[in-house]
């Protein structure tokens, strides 16, 4: 009991990188984008800020723009655990690595990353992903994949993958400080660039719990996206 209490106390730092540009918006920014009058980013921005289990948050932008996220969004709503305003790198692994480099200041006990981009995640769903990181080292957000998975060569189908075990990965992903720190030196000194953080992980041999994510944690990529997203906040709103 004296255990858990003593994990719950550890402090968490949640790493938002928002530093793409949304080539498929137009090259539109697209988590400044307008979402029920807010942006896209200020909606993700929120879920961290009233989450109990978040102790601060590393928000990371490109670099032009970071005068701009710390007047127009973090101060602008008033996000009090927004700690720092940080530049990104070329790819999204660098500025990650960015963010934990920036959150380790604060010498938290598991790091938290999300997409700036995926304004939809609850509360619920970031305090669930702490508590796995808490108890396995490492966790990830993740939903049953439903549609049927081809392979294919030269533009014809070689394959039906079962789709049983297959997951869509999604973000939160939280890690125990110490195991996300030698992951990201890992993949610098190898060279490798991977498309999450659990794919660094992984290279580790550590195990990666995955909790059950939700199928309205969509991340913004068109302008569809946008659509689906505010047909989702409005739904929420007429259920409370």
């Amino acid at each position: 009991m004296k255990e858990d209490k003593a994990k719950d106390r550890l402090s968490v730092a949640a790493v938002i990188p928002s530093a793409g540009i949304g080539s498929r918006m137009g090259y539109k920014k697209k988590n400044y984008l307008r979402l029920l009058r807010r942006p896209v980013l200020a909606h993700a921005l929120a879920a961290f800020e009233g989450c109990p289990v978040v102790t601060s948050i590393i928000l990371v932008v490109p670099h032009a723009d970071v005068e701009y996220a710390r007047v127009n969004i973090v101060e602008r709503y008033g996000f009090t655990k927004v700690a720092a305003v940080v530049a990104g790198g070329t790819e999204r692994q660098h500025s990650v690595a960015n963010g934990i480099k920036a959150a380790s200041v604060f010498a938290p006990g598991v790091i938290i990353v999300h997409d700036g981009a995926r304004p939809l995640v609850t509360e619920g769903m970031i305090e669930e992903t702490v508590r796995a990181a808490m108890s396995c080292g490492a966790a990830i957000c993740a939903v049953p994949v439903k549609d049927t998975i081809k392979e294919s060569s030269a533009g014809y189908v070689t394959a039906t993958v079962p789709r049983e075990a297959l997951r869509s990965v999604q973000t939160p992903q939280a890690f125990r400080t110490d195991i996300i720190l030698e992951a990201h030196r890992k993949a610098l000194e190898d060279g490798f660039v991977g498309t999450d953080e659990s794919s660094l992980v992984e290279r580790l041999g550590v195990k990666v719990r995955i909790v059950g994510g939700s199928y309205e944690n969509i991340k913004i990529t068109t302008p569809e996206d946008l659509a689906v997203a505010l047909c989702i906040l409005r739904a929420r709103a007429k259920a409370g």
